[in-house]
């Protein structure tokens, strides 16, 4: 079942709304899938568990993750109708069954606890400061006590230049925190406890980092 559909404004995956028949070809190049399995190591992921992929664009991280836990219930996340259809026709095709609803991060249209992990990949770059803060608050809602959140996108404190993504296909104002190192610090004003960059890589597009934060439980989330 899709979340409520709405007349927002959002950036598509690889940016431009054209461009994403080349967002599976760019992600590879970027070296995408071996990152993917780096992130999905650090989440600890279990049979049983509630996953979210938040801003799942053409579905890449949900196969991977039902591939490597068959018996978590994952659901993707986004609000681009046209990358959903990819990400189902993606699932389709690899055999997995996973639940696609249509929404933005900073209104997640889930109950408090739902998720004993969030995972987003290569998706807070495309939001602005205040939607950033927004999504976090959201995320550290949906997730149950002790759950985590889980993040893989481009940054981090070993950060020396924009890189070619952020010139050519994304705002220098949705890229500041992360090129500036704030995400543990946005992670942190959202509740989230132990919030670290916790490691990162180079790449053709420029640096891309890891992130985590739990829900400590009885920890207070942000206004």
């Amino acid at each position: 079942m899709e979340a409520t559909q709405t007349r927002r404004r959002f950036v598509p995956a690889a940016g431009l709304d054209w461009l994403l028949p080349l967002y599976d070809p760019l992600q590879a190049l970027l070296g995408a899938d071996a990152a993917r399995r780096e992130l999905l190591e650090q989440a600890r992921l279990e049979p049983g568990q509630r996953i979210l992929d938040l801003g799942c664009g053409t579905g890449s991280l949900v196969v991977a993750l039902k591939r490597r836990v068959p018996a978590a219930e994952v659901v993707g996340l986004d609000p681009d109708p046209k990358a959903l259809a990819r990400a189902r026709r993606k699932c389709e095709r690899a055999g997995v069954a996973v639940r696609f609803d249509r929404g933005f991060s900073d209104e997640l249209p889930y109950a408090a606890a739902s998720f004993e992990r969030v995972l987003s990949s290569f998706m807070l770059h495309h939001l602005g400061s205040e939607e950033k803060r927004r999504t976090l608050a959201e995320v550290r809602r949906v997730l149950a006590p002790g759950g985590s959140l889980h993040v893989l996108d481009f940054g981090g404190s070993g950060q020396h230049s924009d890189g070619l993504v952020a010139r050519l296909l994304h705002s220098r104002e949705h890229m500041r925190d992360n090129l500036e190192g704030r995400i543990p610090e946005l992670m942190r004003g959202a509740g989230l406890s132990d919030a670290s960059e916790i490691g990162g890589r180079g790449s053709l597009f420029g640096r891309i980092a890891y992130y985590r934060g739990s829900a400590t439980p009885g920890a207070a989330g942000a206004a």
